[in-house]
């Protein structure tokens, strides 16, 4: 079901509009999934299918938005690296551009949402274990109070195992290392073991 939005693309004109208005609404929902806004997930549809970069008062046609709230959805789209503000100097207003390759969308999206999980996790890891592991060695510290934290400290170091993994991942993923393989190779010759009989 859709988010209510603030602003509403105009009724598509023709049959090819009426294509693309299902993409974007497939690509607003898909996001929506991840946490971006319903109709930010429709901006950045929008501006998939454009074929040049377009600036904030082209968005605010296109999606009949106030300025403020477009504003704020380009500015979180940047942030999320779906989308980028171009640098150029001639031009007296700012440009913006999607990145329209899926698999660059995804690995811009997901690395840095997941990094910022990471460095806001494992600051509070490393903020709390070395406190936690000195309570346990206090003399004052009440047997039941001790086990506790020792409870606690297995669940943290257990999460900080996970955060190292999951470090590796963002590292991988933002090297393009789960890219490299061919994705459309249809007529890849099978190897002798894959023949049929």
């Amino acid at each position: 079901m859709k988010k209510p939005t603030s602003g509403k693309m105009p009724d598509p004109r023709n049959f090819r509009e009426e294509l693309r208005a299902k993409v974007i609404d497939a690509i607003a929902q898909t996001m929506d999934l991840y946490g971006v806004n319903y109709s930010y997930g429709q901006l950045y549809g929008i501006m998939f299918f454009e074929d040049r970069p377009m600036t904030l008062e082209e968005m605010q046609q296109s999606m009949n938005m106030s300025k403020s709230n477009m504003s704020y959805a380009v500015r979180s789209l940047v942030d999320s690296k779906m989308v980028t503000k171009l640098d150029e100097k001639d031009v007296r207003k700012d440009l913006y551009a999607a990145e329209t390759d899926f698999f660059k969308a995804f690995q811009a999206f997901f690395a840095t949402k997941l990094q910022r999980e990471i460095d806001v996790m494992r600051g509070a890891l490393e903020t709390v274990i070395p406190s936690l592991s000195e309570t346990i060695l206090e003399l004052e510290t009440s047997e039941e109070e001790r086990k506790r934290c020792l409870e606690d400290l297995h669940k943290l170091k257990h999460a900080v195992s996970y955060y190292e993994w999951l470090q590796r991942f963002v590292d991988r993923l933002q090297s393009g290392e789960y890219f490299e393989e061919e994705i459309d190779s249809p007529n890849k010759d099978k190897s002798a073991g894959d023949q049929p009989n």
